[in-house]
């Protein structure tokens, strides 16, 4: 998993669902859009097109589970949880 002290600080952390994990990606992004081809809802690329960030925290079932699916299939492991 990510580690969270290299966290991207333009992740967008509001949690909708109380019982979710908060996700993250760091530093370790190689801009190769695993993460928004899979939840394009949720990850997007930063401003400075540098890094994908979160651009908004699961809202229902359905986008919970394509961040999960992002996350296991990050190529470099950039992208974390807060492990709720």
């Amino acid at each position: 998993m990510a580690d969270r002290a290299l966290m991207w600080k333009d992740n967008v952390l509001e949690r909708h669902l109380a019982d979710a994990p908060v996700f993250y990606t760091n530093g370790n992004c190689i801009v190769c859009s695993v993460c928004s081809d899979i939840a394009p809802d949720n990850f997007g690329i930063s401003d400075e097109e540098d890094h994908y960030r979160v651009r908004c925290q699961p809202r229902d079932a359905a986008e919970l589970e394509r961040c999960r699916e992002a996350m296991e299939n990050c190529p470099v492991g950039a992208i974390g949880d807060d492990g709720v």
